[in-house]
């Protein structure tokens, strides 16, 4: 996999500081997932811990770093996406604990359940997914990070990148308004990755072309202006944390994310910010943390986090 060199000390491979950002972030909010900003910001996480909600050791990571490490592998073995590879992945991580920490799947979403045992039942791929407005929940955007670098990584063209991201998020989440998120987030992996100048300027960049993709593909915008707020960085940063919300919506959590990172200035600043908002906090945890990791780069990630991580090893070896 190729190598990207950007305003940093050293030259990482993509995948390695992206993938491992999400298992960082991941980890770092699993232990106070659930718990109320007001429970969290009392006794705010400082540094990777163990326990918590579902009492786990420290450095265990959940079902978005699951599904993120399914995708992952799919792609590696593949060597592209194979839609039905990747949900037998998933059948395999429910079923056999695959891709999980201790071999047992946990955390698992209700909409990602439902995809996944439709499928088990025999549905097809384009009807297993959720299509009502209610199935609009995060779980498909906490996992689309391997696809996005795999667009990106291939040149394809905006149509051809999110096409394959549609499609992968529509596995279980087969709703607009949540594949324009993970479209969205193309874009700003997209941004982190090819322009030059600050953080905020390049998620501007990713910003404004996944706009302006979208004003044209969608034949109804409607569903488009629930990410308006996410026009303007700069402005989007100002906005004060009470008005963030940090739930499982798809729309509050790709917020959660990139607020957290355009208002810190490293990976352990954006990552400790994005899970003491608290609620969703391993996910939103996970999605700041993806979009960091590329933009600062995996020397950034602090060493004794990494340290803790539950199979680290065999995460970077997939990552390689």
């Amino acid at each position: 996999m190729m190598k990207y060199n950007a305003d940093r000390k050293s030259a990482d491979n993509i995948w390695l500081s992206g993938i491992m950002g999400v298992v960082v972030g991941d980890a770092l909010g699993c232990p106070v997932q659930f718990r109320s900003r007001e429970e969290v910001q009392a006794d705010p996480v400082t540094t990777m811990i163990g326990h918590g909600t579902y009492d786990m050791p420290v450095g265990t990571w959940t079902d978005d770093s699951s599904m993120t490490l399914a995708l992952l592998d799919s792609i590696r073995d593949k060597g592209g996406i194979d839609l039905q590879d990747i949900m037998n992945r998933f059948v395999r991580w429910i079923r056999n604990g695959e891709y999980t920490p201790f071999g047992e799947a946990f955390d698992v979403g209700h909409g990602t359940m439902a995809a996944i045992v439709r499928y088990m039942k025999g549905d097809d791929l384009q009807s297993c997914g959720g299509t009502t407005e209610r199935d609009n929940g995060n779980g498909s955007l906490m996992r689309i990070l391997p696809a996005c670098l795999y667009a990106y990584e291939n040149k394809l063209t905006d149509e051809e990148a999110v096409s394959i991201i549609h499609q992968v998020a529509g596995l279980t989440h087969n709703h607009i308004r949540g594949q324009i998120a993970c479209g969205l987030y193309y874009f700003c992996v997209r941004g982190l990755l090819d322009e030059e100048g600050s953080l905020v300027e390049r998620l501007q960049k990713g910003i404004d072309d996944g706009f302006r993709f979208y004003e044209e593909f969608l034949k109804d915008s409607s569903e488009l202006s629930h990410y308006d707020r996410l026009r303007d960085m700069k402005m989007f940063s100002e906005v004060p944390e009470p008005q963030i919300k940090s739930s499982g919506y798809v729309v509050d959590t790709i917020e959660a994310a990139i607020w957290s990172i355009i208002t810190t200035d490293s990976f352990k600043s954006c990552e400790l910010k994005a899970v003491n908002l608290g609620d969703d906090s391993d996910t939103v945890g996970a999605i700041a943390g993806g979009l960091a990791g590329l933009f600062y780069g995996y020397d950034a990630i602090p060493k004794e986090w990494l340290e803790v991580i539950q199979r680290r090893e065999w995460i970077e070896e997939l990552c390689k």
